[in-house]
């Protein structure tokens, strides 16, 4: 389980456009690597247009935003043309990245157990240390909690 100021687990993910991209090429900046359940889900849009609406102020900063789900790239395209996402949205279909940041759990859902993805966030510093987990996320106010605390 990654832990803060330990070294963030590599991956390698197509992006949106079907780019392969890997934690590793953002080193030298800071990045929010967000993981969600699923594209056009309302919390999940509530997250990402958060981080949209905010998006400016991430730029100003040099902070990478990535976002992170089980949905193919196909659906990442759709989601962010939909909703004029800015930032890299990662397929992870086989849950690579998910099982190596620990957000593929088992859920309880009324009663049922089922398996997906926790709503976490890893904000990861320059040298590619994680510098602050994100265990309970408001997706609301989510963008505004990760400036504060990359700014402070």
């Amino acid at each position: 389980m990654p832990e803060v100021g330990k070294k963030a687990p590599d991956f390698t993910l197509k992006d949106q456009d079907g780019v392969k991209r890997k934690l590793s090429d953002y080193r030298g900046k800071p990045v929010v690597l967000y993981f969600y359940p699923r594209d056009d889900t309302p919390g999940c849009t509530t997250e990402a247009c958060s981080f949209r609406d905010n998006f400016g102020m991430f730029k100003r900063m040099g902070i990478e935003v990535l976002g992170i789900s089980i949905d193919d790239e196909k659906s990442h395209m759709k989601f962010r043309e939909r909703y004029n996402l800015p930032f890299t949205l990662l397929a992870d279909p086989d849950k690579k990245a998910m099982e190596k940041y620990g957000v593929w759990v088992e859920k309880n859902m009324y009663g049922k157990k089922k398996w997906g993805t926790a709503r976490k966030t890893f904000l990861i510093d320059e040298d590619g240390k994680i510098k602050h987990i994100f265990n309970k996320v408001k997706t609301d106010i989510h963008a505004h909690e990760v400036l504060d605390v990359m700014s402070g």
